[in-house]
Order: C-alpha cells, then sequence, then structure tokens
C-alpha cells in the first residue's frame, strides 16, 4: 500500500491536481508559476501550481479538494512578508489578490473581501469622510495579510477596526470570527495559529474629514519616500518592533545599526544604507543570503542588548513548512 507521501507525489506528478484546480477556478490556475513574481524581495524558484480564486465559494472547494488528496499547499496575499526557498516550492500556491478585492462602503461600515490592495483601500475609505485608516497607507500588501498581522503603523494594528473576520477553514467550512475571536494582539492574531484563510473582513471607522486624513497620508508617504529603500526589492521591515525593547534601546533598525551591521552585505543581500531594518536585493540574493543576514542581525543585537529580535518574515520552506525566518 503506497504511504500518505507517495499518494501525495502520484498526485503531483500526474498533473491532477493541476486539472482539477483548474475545474474549480477555470482560467486562474498557473503551472510552475515563478515565485520571484509573487514576492516583494524578487526571491524565490518554482511552485508546482498556482490558483487564483475569485470567490469565496472556490477557497472553499479548493481547500477541501487539496486536504482530502493530502496535497501540500500555502496561501498568500501580496506575499509582502514572505521568503521563498530558491529552491522553489513542492507544493500548491492559493493567492488571496486581485481576483478577490471588491469592497463597499456603507455609513462607517466598510466591507471587503480580503484581496484588496491596502493602500487603495486606505484612500478609498479617506475619501468616504472616515478616519483611522491612515496608518496602513504605505503597507503594501492585501487586506487579509493586514488582518493576520494585525499590521499597521505608528504602533497600530488593523484589529482596532473590525468587527468580523470570514475565513475558511482547513476543513473547507466558512466560519465567521468577532474581534475578540481574533485574538487580536500587536502584530499577532488567531489567523497566525489556526490555519484559516481570511477571505472577507467588516471594520467600521469614525467619521474624520478626508481633507485631514489626505494631509496625514501625505506626511505618512513622504516620511516613507526619505527613510525606506523603496527602489530596491524589499519586503519592508524585517523584524517587529518589541515595545519592551522600544523604551531601552529603541527601534530595531536602531539597534542594527548601532552594532554596526547597518550596510552589511551577503552574496546578493543587504541591510539597507537607508534603513538598518530592512534588507533589500541588491543583485539576484537568494534566500540563503538573506536568512544569513537576519541570522546574523538577530545573534549580534542579542549579544549587545539581551534581546531578541523576532521577525514580521515568514520562511516558505521547499515542502510547504512556514516560520519565522531565521528560527
Amino acid at each position: 500500500m503506497s504511504s500518505d507521501m507517495e499518494v501525495t507525489q502520484s498526485l503531483l506528478n500526474m498533473n491532477v491536481v493541476g486539472s482539477s484546480l483548474e475545474l474549480i477556478s477555470p482560467g486562474n490556475v498557473t503551472e510552475d508559476a515563478d515565485l520571484k513574481l509573487l514576492s516583494r524581495w524578487r526571491i524565490g524558484g518554482k511552485c508546482k501550481w498556482l490558483i487564483q480564486p475569485t470567490s469565496i465559494e472556490q477557497v472553499s472547494a479548493i481547500v477541501t479538494f487539496l486536504n482530502k488528496n493530502k496535497v501540500p499547499y500555502i496561501v498568500i496575499g501580496d506575499g509582502s512578508n514572505l521568503l521563498f526557498d530558491s529552491k522553489g516550492l513542492d507544493a500548491v500556491v492559493i493567492k488571496i489578490g486581485r481576483n478577490l478585492s471588491k469592497y463597499s462602503v456603507t455609513g462607517n461600515r466598510v466591507v471587503s473581501e480580503a484581496g484588496v490592495w491596502v493602500p487603495k483601500l486606505a484612500r478609498n475609505i479617506a475619501r468616504s469622510d472616515l478616519g483611522g485608516i491612515q496608518h496602513t497607507i504605505g503597507i503594501p500588501g492585501t487586506l487579509g495579510g493586514l488582518t493576520c498581522m494585525n499590521g499597521g503603523s505608528q504602533r497600530r494594528g488593523i484589529g482596532d477596526n473590525i468587527i468580523y473576520v470570514t475565513a475558511v477553514m482547513s476543513d473547507g467550512k466558512v466560519v465567521q470570527f468577532n474581534n475578540e475571536e481574533c485574538l487580536f494582539d500587536y502584530r499577532e492574531s488567531v489567523f497566525q495559529r489556526n490555519g484559516a484563510i481570511i477571505v472577507e473582513v467588516v471594520m467600521e471607522f469614525p467619521s474624520y474629514r478626508y481633507s485631514d486624513s489626505r494631509k496625514e497620508m501625505i506626511d505618512i508617504m513622504r516620511s516613507r519616500r526619505t527613510r525606506f529603500p523603496l527602489k530596491l526589492p524589499n519586503c519592508g521591515s524585517v523584524f517587529v518592533s518589541n515595545p519592551k525593547m522600544y523604551e531601552v534601546i529603541g527601534p530595531p533598525g536602531k539597534a542594527i545599526e548601532t552594532c554596526g551591521l547597518k550596510g552589511l552585505s551577503l552574496g546578493g543581500a543587504k541591510i539597507s544604507e537607508a534603513h538598518a531594518n530592512f534588507i533589500v536585493n541588491v543583485n539576484n540574493a537568494t534566500s540563503d543570503d538573506v536568512l544569513g543576514l537576519i541570522s546574523l542581525a538577530k545573534e549580534t543585537v542579542f549579544k549587545s542588548t539581551n534581546f531578541n529580535m523576532e521577525t514580521e518574515v515568514r520562511f516558505v520552506t521547499y515542502d510547504a513548512q512556514i516560520k519565522q525566518a531565521g528560527t
């Protein structure tokens, strides 16, 4: 009798998976997709299949099929906080992106699919004379990823404005989580641990003049342009800002710079000279190059400060394991 691994490998080799996914979401399946094109770092090999569903029902059907047949898969949004293995990915990638990006604004309430581009959503919420979303204007990612990470800037998180999150569980069931059940904390949520796929988010924002929001967002973007290395491929901030470390040492970028690592290169990757909490791809960097710099920064800062920096970045291994980079 074949083992589960042999069954899975047989499915992959015979392209049964690809044809089945095509039936679920016609025209939205790509074989041997280049992960570099899905990564803000422009790093990665190829995956078996990429599928970009167009409805919550399709997401449910895809997950049900893959789990039933024990086919490994990962779920991504814009890929802004992911580092793919340069060897590739022996799995299916489910991308929640443009095909799931509809949203509506009614009064103070916003209902949005998870694949919407965050800066676009922020601008349009602000144009509806609502406030509290301005801090996300410079975050290059999708709403699903933002929600999963409880992302934001200026030490704020999107979880403050979330009422409900609709997610597809690993068994294909569609479940709604209220704010309390989401277990939002600083850059954390239950969705980092329960394997659910965020497909829709319901939010509420207070009334706020668009002219004021616009000024705030312009200021945020101006600050980002002057402080961050926006012209080279990167994932944004590599390390999470630890509130306790912040009080004593400052943010991760300052700690890394104080340790003399700003501008350090390894292979094609480099700790940015513009901001030390950014690692940039300067010359066809590999995943090993980036992981090496992350480990070096963690070890050096810990020896100097006794604070262990955790990464916002998640490393996607060849066998579809997603883990905190540098661990």
